[in-house]
């Protein structure tokens, strides 16, 4: 992925309901330039886990992308990671909350929070 890819092509979508959710909990938070963070890092059970969080701290590695009206900010390794990934929220009663679709993912853990990239 080249540089101006990254900067005009968010790496991951959002579903409706996910953007509904994010903008509760981003109007609940209440603080100045808060933006949701998505991101990976080594961890989990499968070797790679997923960074969900509000932030509003930003690093030189960072790129900036606005999706569906939410702010959104992934640093440009794990861009690579969630390239065509989708960020889902469900209501139901088990396995309910954010969930990340994402078919870079070879393997994944029970949990859904952590994978194993494909090969």
């Amino acid at each position: 992925m080249s540089e101006a890819q990254a900067t005009t092509q968010p790496p991951v979508d959002l579903t409706d309901e996910a953007v509904e959710r994010v903008r509760r909990l981003i109007e609940k938070d209440g603080r100045e330039g808060i933006r949701l963070r998505l991101g990976v890092r080594g961890g989990g059970c499968s070797g790679l886990e997923y960074v969900l969080k509000l932030d509003d701290t930003k690093t030189p590695y960072d790129v900036e992308y606005e999706i569906k009206g939410i702010p959104v900010v992934v640093d440009a390794k794990s861009a690579l990671h969630l390239q065509g990934s989708i960020l889902e929220y469900t209501t139901q009663l088990i396995s309910g909350g954010f969930r990340i679709k994402n078919p870079n993912a070879g393997r994944t853990c029970g949990c859904g929070t952590s994978f194993t990239p494909n090969q």
